[in-house]
């Protein structure tokens, strides 16, 4: 495993992590965190090990405005965290990609796979879809207990975000009280073409992978199955039975160490989505 650091949204680092295949690579993964997540939280490393079996460089970031640095103990920096927006999502994920294309990260001329969990399933879609005829490189898509909108707060919740500024998000994990800025809101009222989830996610013509535990609290699962008939090629979406919003991973977990039953579930169905002749064998014409 390598790390890196490259240029992301707002001229702001993004911090890396790469995990390579002990052979001759046959495709290269970005894998995308969720809220509050960062690149070495709970079944991340897991995953990426995982696609390393299987062949693929994964590449996994922090993403630039998640508050996170290397020092996982905390959010050193949440005044990043309150100023995160989608688009600046989808600007990081694109930065990778282009450092991808460039061969400043490994992985050039490979097909490609964009992989998320929770808010970062639903930044993938996002990029693929805004992004759907200016990736030729890419052949799959996996989300994981992914959202199927941008924003799910109430009606009240917007009308007192904008009237006050931000709203106030906790952390469980820090005991931080982090604040989301009406910038994120803002954003979306702006522009509600490039927030339309489902309607991004029709533009999408590579293969995916529709993953979602089915007694998640966090996420509903009936998302899955909105994301999944928005989709133009997929078959799913596949539930994991008893899998919560971080398929029964805890934070930390021992890299190494067997994953829970509901992850290593959806590492299998991982690994035989990525086996499959389409999305990674004839989809791509480099």
């Amino acid at each position: 495993m390598s790390e890196w650091t490259i240029t992301g949204s707002e001229g702001l680092d993004l911090l890396g992590k790469t995990d390579t295949p002990a052979g001759q690579a046959r495709a290269v993964a970005i894998v995308v965190h969720g809220f509050k997540g960062y690149m070495d939280y709970g079944m991340f490393p897991s995953i990426a090990q995982r696609l390393a079996g299987e062949g693929v460089i994964a590449h996994r970031f922090n993403l630039a405005h998640s508050g996170m640095t290397r020092n996982t103990e905390t959010f050193e920096k949440p005044e990043l965290f309150a100023r995160d927006t989608w688009r600046f999502q989808v600007e990081d994920v694109m930065a990778v990609v282009r450092a991808i294309r460039a061969q400043e990260l490994l992985g050039g001329g490979l097909p490609l796979a964009l992989i998320g969990h929770s808010r970062g399933g639903a930044t993938c879609l996002l990029t693929a879809g805004r992004f759907a005829d200016e990736l030729p490189e890419l052949a799959g898509i996996v989300t994981i207990n992914a959202p199927d909108t941008c924003c799910s707060l109430s009606k009240e919740q917007r009308a007192k975000m904008l009237s006050d500024g931000f709203i106030e998000s906790p952390s469980a994990r820090t005991g931080q009280a982090l604040r989301i800025n009406a910038s994120w809101l803002r954003d979306q009222l702006d522009c509600p073409d490039e927030h339309d989830l489902l309607a991004l996610a029709g533009r999408i013509r590579a293969s995916a992978l529709v993953i979602h535990g089915d007694s998640d609290q966090t996420v509903d699962p009936r998302a899955a199955t909105n994301i999944t008939h928005a989709l133009a090629r997929t078959d799913g979406p596949v539930m994991i039975p008893g899998g919560d919003h971080v398929l029964n991973t805890p934070n930390p977990w021992p890299p190494g160490r067997k994953p829970p039953p509901q992850l290593g579930e959806a590492l299998d169905q991982l690994a035989s989505f990525l086996r499959k002749p389409p999305p990674l064998g004839d989809r791509y014409k480099p």
